[in-house]
């Protein structure tokens, strides 16, 4: 958020009225609620849906005529998908938002600070270090925020699926890429056969036919979702395989079939996007794993350590 509106969003959490009535308990709730409907959602409102998972840092100090702009409907649309997830309209779904705010907004807003202060003070410049200090401080920032909104409930679904596979696929393409092939390295220091899905020469459905029903998919991919990643769940949902999603929104493609979805919201600089969050989401879910099969991660390299 910029500063200005941090400033209006704190006026407006303070004026706003204590125990507000809200049919969900937090936003991540609401985000939950809204992406087990999404697919029945009329067009209007899945664009809003979209909308408001998006920009949900904005959403304390957003109108709703700024929200029908952006959505391409008129308000009475954005008041139709309040009420649809029991909001009586646009202002209780807006005061959601305001209860987390405050909760939240304190690293983003240091995060910030120190942004323009170096760039004041002319520490950060458009040379190779001043370039990588600001990829080094937009990452720091991001996993802040990362953080405060781990889903706890949802790293133990996912360790509980890793472990009870027979075996284990991985599938990310383009970005998300490093991230399959990490895991997927990290993965193979258990006893359970690791594919890791790499469409090499274009044999995706080769590589994908040999899934099971006791068997997981391991699915990573951003916006706007790799097509073969999108086949390889495709693939896995129609075999009867459990999914487990590395994503940026509950929403996603591959978030939707999945039996558990990690969502994952990176840092930007310079038009490129970090994988900085997703690495050690993959590093945190090998260590849980490992610690459920009582593994000796000792024994896991000649060196003692994971390379």
């Amino acid at each position: 958020m910029e500063e200005a509106d941090t400033k209006v969003a704190s006026r407006i959490v303070a004026r706003s009225a204590k125990g507000a009535r809200s049919p969900h308990g937090n936003v991540a709730a609401f985000l939950v609620a809204v992406a087990a409907e999404y697919e029945s959602l009329p067009k209007q409102l899945r664009a809003i849906a979209g909308y408001v998972e998006t920009n949900r840092t904005r959403m304390v100090v957003t109108r709703i005529t700024d929200v029908a702009a952006a959505c391409g409907v008129q308000p009475s649309a954005v008041t139709r998908f309040a009420q649809r997830f029991g909001f009586s309209g646009y202002s209780e779904l807006q005061a959601l938002f305001r209860k987390a705010f405050s909760a939240n907004a304190a690293p983003a807003s240091s995060y910030t600070d120190r942004i323009r202060s170096l760039l004041a003070s002319g520490e950060i410049e458009a040379t190779p270090g001043g370039v990588t200090r600001q990829l080094l401080l937009a990452n720091q920032g991001a996993i802040e925020e990362c953080a405060l909104h781990l889903d706890d409930a949802a790293l133990e679904r996912a360790v509980g699926l890793l472990k009870d596979a027979e075996q284990i696929f991985v599938a990310g393409v383009r970005r998300a890429f490093p991230a399959a092939a990490y895991l997927a390295y990290l993965l193979e220091h258990t006893a359970k056969p690791v594919q890791l899905v790499s469409g090499l020469g274009g044999m995706f459905a080769g590589q994908m036919r040999a899934i099971r029903r006791r068997d997981l998919l391991v699915a990573v991919s951003f916006s706007p979702y790799g097509k073969e990643t999108r086949f390889c769940v495709r693939v896995a949902e129609s075999r009867g395989a459990r999914i487990l999603a590395l994503t940026d929104s509950a929403m996603s493609p591959i978030a939707r079939p999945a039996s558990a979805a990690l969502l994952v919201k990176e840092a930007s600089a310079f038009s490129f996007r970090s994988l900085t969050n997703t690495l050690c989401l993959c590093q945190g879910l090998f260590i849980a794993l490992a610690s459920r099969l009582e593994l000796d991660l000792t024994e896991t390299s000649d060196h003692g350590v994971l390379d």
